[in-house]
C-alpha cells in the first residue's frame, strides 16, 4: 500500500441522509470501485475528500473503511451520522456526541450472571504489537479535543443550537428499542450513544494504523421505540455542520 497522505481525508457514513450537505461539495466516483450506496470525491475547504456511503451494519462499515484506506490512503477517517442517546447521557434530539472510544456491544459470552466481554474468552479481536483489542478501541484524544473546538466554532458561525458531550459509543447489530434494555446496556458499558457501525470502522483503522474520529448527531433518546418522536434530519444536519468545521481545522 502507498504511504498515507495526511492531506487526504476519508469520510464514511451509513446512509445518504447523513451526508446531504457533504454531498453538495462532491462528485461521484465511477471508475470501477464497487461500493455500498456511493463513493464520492472532491474538496471541502481546499482539502481532498473521499466519502463512502457504506450501508448499515458492521460488515458494510468495515468493508467501506477498507476500501477507503486501500484505495485512497487517507491520513484520517471520520465516521459520522446519527445515533441514539442513552437516557443517562442527558443528550437530546439535535445534540452532538463525540466518541472517546468505540465499544463492540455484541461480542462476548452470555453466562449465568449475564453478558461478559471478550476478555472472558481470552481471545482478542485484534493483536497488534503488544496491544490486544477485545471489545474497546480508543480514539485519538487530539482529534476529540479538536472536535470540541469545532463544535464551539460551529455554534458561533451558524444557526446550530445544541449541546455536545464526549464519551464511549456502543456499536450493536441489534438496535435497542426498549427503555429496559437501554438501562441494562448503560449499566454494562456506560456509553452515551448507540450506533451500528462505529466499532467496526475503529477496528479497521486500528488494523491499518489510521487515526479515526467519530461524531454523531442525536436523532432520538433510546426508549420504547416510537419513530414519531425522532429527529433524523435535524440530527444529520447538525452533525455535518460540525464535521465541516472540523475539516477547516485539520
Amino acid at each position: 500500500m502507498t504511504s498515507r497522505l495526511v492531506t487526504r481525508i476519508g469520510l464514511i457514513s451509513a446512509v445518504p441522509l447523513e451526508g446531504k450537505i457533504i454531498l453538495s461539495h462532491l462528485k461521484k466516483i465511477r471508475e470501477g470501485v464497487p461500493c455500498g450506496l456511493g463513493l464520492y470525491q472532491g474538496n471541502i475547504n481546499a482539502k481532498p475528500i473521499f466519502y463512502l456511503i457504506s450501508g448499515i451494519g458492521k460488515t458494510n462499515a468495515s468493508w467501506g473503511a477498507t476500501i477507503l484506506i486501500e484505495r485512497f490512503s487517507p491520513g484520517i477517517i471520520i465516521n459520522f451520522g446519527v445515533g441514539g442517546a442513552y437516557p443517562s447521557s442527558g443528550l437530546k434530539i439535535g445534540d452532538i456526541a463525540i466518541a472517546e472510544k468505540e465499544v463492540y456491544g455484541d461480542e462476548g459470552s452470555s453466562l449465568k450472571d449475564g453478558f461478559h466481554t471478550l476478555e472472558v474468552i481470552g481471545i482478542p479481536l485484534l493483536a497488534k504489537g503488544r496491544r490486544r483489542y477485545f471489545n474497546e478501541f480508543q480514539l485519538d484524544k487530539k482529534f476529540v479535543k479538536k472536535a470540541l473546538n469545532s463544535f464551539n466554532r460551529a455554534t458561533d458561525n451558524s444557526s446550530l443550537t445544541a449541546k455536545v458531550k464526549t464519551g464511549p459509543f456502543l456499536t450493536l447489530s441489534t438496535c435497542t428499542g426498549t427503555l429496559k434494555r437501554a438501562k441494562k446496556l448503560q449499566r454494562i458499558f456506560h456509553a452515551i450513544c448507540e450506533n451500528m457501525e462505529g466499532a467496526a470502522v475503529a477496528h479497521i483503522c486500528a488494523m491499518y494504523g489510521v487515526p479515526m474520529f467519530e461524531i454523531r448527531g442525536i436523532s432520538n433518546t433510546i426508549e420504547d421505540r416510537d419513530i414519531r418522536k425522532w429527529g433524523l434530519k435535524l440530527a444529520a444536519e447538525n452533525c455535518q455542520k460540525v464535521v465541516i468545521e472540523f475539516l477547516r481545522r485539520l
